[in-house]
């Protein structure tokens, strides 16, 4: 027998074997139970309940509980950063409000230690010795410091003011109306609003004049003369006595 023989009756005595593979019956229209070792494509929708299923909407869930904790992070960390820049403006106001008080502090200072100098100059001008070299010098000092914030004060016919005000001499006068200023005897400085020297001044205060005559010229029942009274008689008022 030849090779061909033997192959030809191989094929005789093994039957074909078709598998139909399709997942729905073509009769029923049910859906195939699959096969050993055969994988079945099933739809998400019939994975609910089923452990595949419970897994994937426990991942679903941790996913969502993460970007929630990532959210509530994210806002309170904005929340955090947003207080920090608030209080960093607040110390920068501070601190820039601290800076300035100890420049005019230490401005003030200088110029405190200045004021007797500024008297000398101002006595000079007084005597007319305040002149040439000397004078340009006193000039440009006097210039710088009210530049920088030091300003004279105290006139002769201000409103004397105790608290600006050292009264050494004090008399009264029927031309004023009220405490006044006549004699400026050292000239005050304050430098913005602190007093670095009252200014010592004599004070004039009012003083109340006679009482005025009547029309027809006479003096008023009060300074009408009594006649002093007989011996044995009682006094005689004024008014009786012009009657």
């Amino acid at each position: 027998m030849t090779e061909r023989d033997e192959t030809e009756a191989r094929e005789e005595q093994e039957p074909v074997v078709v598998r139909d593979r399709r997942k729905v019956d073509p009769e029923s229209g049910d859906l195939r139970a699959p096969e050993d070792g055969e994988a079945v494509e099933v739809p998400a929708g019939e994975l609910a309940g089923t452990e595949v299923g419970g897994a994937a909407g426990e991942a679903g869930q941790a996913e969502s509980d993460a970007q929630s904790d990532l959210a509530k992070q994210l806002e309170e960390r904005t929340a955090d950063l947003q207080r920090l820049q608030a209080e960093y403006a607040n110390y920068r106001r501070r601190a820039d409000k601290e800076r300035e008080q100890l420049a005019a502090s230490g401005k003030a200072s200088l110029a405190g230690d200045l004021l007797p100098l500024l008297d000398d100059v101002e006595r000079a001008a007084q005597h007319g010795d305040l002149t040439g070299a000397f004078k340009s010098v006193a000039d440009k000092l006097v210039e710088a410091l009210e530049k920088a914030g030091l300003e004279p004060f105290g006139a002769e016919g201000d409103e004397f003011d105790p608290s600006v005000h050292e009264a050494v001499q004090h008399d009264t006068s029927p031309d004023v109306s009220g405490p006044t200023v006549t004699t400026v005897l050292r000239r005050g400085y304050r430098f913005g609003d602190r007093v670095l020297r009252a200014a010592l001044v004599a004070v004039t205060d009012h003083e109340p004049g006679e009482a005025p005559a009547d029309q027809g010229g006479q003096a008023t029942d009060a300074e009408t003369p009594i006649d002093p009274p007989v011996e044995g008689e009682l006094p005689i008022d004024g008014n009786e006595q012009r009657n």
